[in-house]
């Protein structure tokens, strides 16, 4: 069976990762999807594993979100109705069992393998840390239409609601304070804690299977880098994203020689 993600094992306890970044479809799943290209893409997280530079350890998914979503939990990785996936009608027609239970099989595939990374990143340092990097919409109404009211939807959202705050809050301030500190493109990027988000099912995972040694920090950047309706990116925005992530690793990993 392919593996859906690339893994990269690196000498930190910092780990970067981009689970939704993927396009690719295995050929029974593309033959029954009703959505075009540009469709997933728009769901997508595009651009994310260009992020995961920011630490020698990084994981990214190459499989679309569309096949089955990492960060979903495992009776709910495959989307079935609209409901699912965000009123879109993904497929032409319904999923055969055995379509879903080889989607699944690659989703458990994957928890087996950072199950593995975490417990050997555990042994090895004690604690880690794993920036779970992700994207989001805020132009639903279409390419001309307005976007999200700021209020509800910050420039980067880091979902913490599963995390224990009591163990890992210091990470999660240094992590917050630095990045909206940094002088991006002569400004300051809006960061807000769990407005938009908490983290979905590969935080909650490894909080329940590492509640000693794992914090995972779900962070969200709106699509203000790029069009999200023709998914081409601002340069310059991508690499000074990269830039404030980069900034903030050497807080974080000197945060969690404290605790």
């Amino acid at each position: 069976m392919e593996n859906i993600w690339t893994l990269t094992r690196g000498d930190s306890p910092l780990v970067a990762t981009a689970i939704h970044d993927g396009h690719l479809l295995r050929p029974d799943v593309a033959q029954i999807m009703a959505l075009t290209d540009a469709e997933r893409l728009r769901e997508e997280d595009p651009f994310t594993a260009l992020w995961t530079a920011v630490s020698d350890t990084r994981v990214a998914g190459t499989y679309s979100r569309f096949e089955v979503d990492l960060n979903r939990p495992r009776e709910k990785a495959v989307y079935i109705k609209p409901e699912d996936a965000w009123g879109l009608h993904v497929w032409k027609e319904t999923p055969s069992p055995a379509i879903i239970e080889q989607s699944r099989a690659r989703y458990d595939a994957f928890y087996a393998e950072m199950h593995r990374l975490f417990t050997e990143l555990e042994q090895r340092f004690g604690r880690f840390v794993v920036y779970d990097l992700h994207t989001y919409n805020h132009r639903r109404a279409g390419p001309k239409g307005e976007p999200a009211d700021i209020a509800g939807n910050p420039e980067v959202n880091v979902g913490t609601g599963t995390l224990d705050q009591t163990r890992w809050g210091a990470i999660v301030q240094r992590f917050m304070s630095d990045i909206a500190s940094i002088d991006y493109l002569g400004r300051q990027l809006d960061v807000r804690e769990n407005v938009k988000f908490v983290g979905g099912r590969f935080a909650s995972w490894t909080h329940e299977n590492f509640p000693e040694s794992g914090c995972v920090l779900s962070i969200e950047f709106k699509k203000f880098f790029m069009d999200e309706w023709t998914g081409e990116p601002d340069q310059t925005q991508l690499e000074a994203i990269r830039q404030a992530l980069q900034f903030t690793t050497s807080g974080t990993l000197e945060t969690l020689k404290t605790i």
